[in-house]
């Protein structure tokens, strides 16, 4: 029997190499004809890594590639999440089906196709366009809610027409949709349609505030008729949070005008 060890070195890596090469190819075969028989119908090996994707019109479901059902008017999107179509510029969806839009008059397509705005001038009423009737001193509005107008400046929304913000004296005009359309010059403060000057009291000073007297009390003092008055703190006690009052060191507690033990 010939023995391996008896022979030349260099023949022995021969005769490995060889054999190796002669069974290369079939592993090779088999391999690929493995990975071929694992692309399903309708699908191609990915360019790039393992595996396989489905060709466009198809998708995947249960390891096949299904051929994507496209209604009328709507083009395969060969997307694998959705419907794996989309409708045609000028219809939607409705139902799995693509819906012809009715665009009313003085109306158009927006951007993407799948719905209609009214033209500048008009506003959406019950899918139709209407007329926007913008009334004297008024201008259309960038928005497409609401009127559809706004008031130029001085002047205020009133029912369906701009009517003109009359300013007091010692008033000055506010951009708003509410109330008069003018508030008070600081140190005055409405009283009816009028700015009254706010008369604050020796130890007092002025606040901005559409409510009350228009002015408070410095800490230490409390409000009395129109003037501020000193606070008369009493024994075990002190003044309170607010500064316009006092309370009973704990643990007395407010008995009449002083403090007293529970």
């Amino acid at each position: 029997m010939l023995r391996l060890e008896s022979l030349p070195m260099t023949f022995v890596c021969t005769l490995v190499l060889g054999v190796f090469f002669v069974m290369v190819p079939g592993l090779v075969l088999a391999q690929s004809q493995g990975i071929a028989a694992a692309v399903p119908a309708n699908a191609l090996a990915k360019s790039y890594g393992s595996g396989w994707e489905c060709e466009k019109g198809f998708r995947e479901a249960d390891g096949a590639c299904d051929a994507v059902q496209v209604p009328a008017n709507a083009y395969a999107t060969n997307s694998s999440y959705g419907t794996g179509w989309e409708c045609e510029r000028g219809f939607r969806e409705t139902n799995k089906a693509c819906v012809s839009l009715t665009v009313p008059q003085n109306g158009h397509l927006n951007g993407s196709g799948d719905r209609w705005d009214c033209a500048r001038g008009y506003q959406e009423l019950e899918d139709r366009c209407v007329f926007i009737k913008v009334p004297q001193n008024g201008y259309l509005a960038d928005s497409s809610y609401g009127s559809g107008w706004v008031c130029d400046r001085g002047y205020r929304i009133d029912g369906e027409n701009c009517t003109k913000v009359m300013v007091p004296e010692h008033g000055y005009f506010v951009e708003s949709s509410q109330g008069l359309g003018w508030d008070c010059d600081r140190g005055f403060r409405k009283v009816d349609l009028a700015c009254i000057a706010v008369n604050v009291p020796e130890n007092g000073y002025f606040v901005e505030a559409s409510y009350g007297l228009g002015w408070k009390c410095n800490r230490g003092f409390q409000a009395f008729d129109e003037t501020c008055v000193s606070v008369k703190v009493p024994v075990n006690a002190h003044l309170d949070y607010s500064g316009n009052d006092w309370d009973c060191n704990k643990p007395y507690r407010k008995h009449r005008d002083g403090c007293a033990l529970p």
